[in-house]
């Protein structure tokens, strides 16, 4: 199977993927069993792949997340079974730079409290970076923080949010215990 994807990744990105003295670059190839082109002139990283023991779709996600500001350490969750990755653009929300910059603060909080406190709820990952916000984790967990992170910039209270996160993060437990004791009988 020949595969063959381009993802454009910001210059500051780059020395992340590439690593030092290649060695992330090498990680990246052996881990999932493909050639990475790097171009630094048009700030693209070229995934080839012809072996069927290959991952290459997996690499582009990898890549892809540390590209949306994800250390390589952070973004190896996304090659984790049923870990998906959602990406908002908070362009969309924001009229204005100091519009941007407002939401930006919001959604990191003081010294990094309502990111942390979303990851710690929805067991996921985040990363806000340039006018991007990216969430890695299972579908259901990344929903949740999506929404959450919505409701942040549409100017909902962070105390507001986090209950509801809270009582979701509840339902689920319980959910699962339930689950867990009808197996049992």
């Amino acid at each position: 199977m020949e595969f063959e994807q381009v993802i454009k990744v910001g210059s500051e990105r780059l020395g992340v993927i590439i690593g030092r003295l290649g060695q992330q670059k090498k990680f990246i190839e052996d881990t999932f069993g493909v050639k990475l082109i790097v171009d630094s002139k048009e700030s693209t990283v070229k995934v080839v792949s012809s072996s069927d023991n290959s991952d290459p779709i997996t690499a582009v996600n990898y890549i892809e997340a540390i590209a949306r500001g994800f250390s390589p350490e952070r973004a190896m969750d996304i090659a984790k079974e049923g870990y998906v990755m959602s990406e908002i653009n908070l362009r969309d929300y924001a009229g204005t730079r100091n519009a941007l910059i407002r939401i930006r603060a919001r959604l990191i909080g003081t010294k990094g409290s309502a990111r942390k406190r979303i990851e710690a709820l929805t067991d996921t990952r985040i990363s806000i970076y340039g006018d991007h916000v990216a969430v890695i984790g299972k579908s259901d967990d990344v929903r949740a923080a999506v929404d959450a992170i919505l409701e942040l910039i549409n100017g909902v209270k962070h105390g507001t949010v986090f209950s509801r996160l809270e009582s979701i993060r509840r339902a689920r437990k319980k959910d699962r215990l339930q689950l867990w004791e009808s197996e049992e009988e």
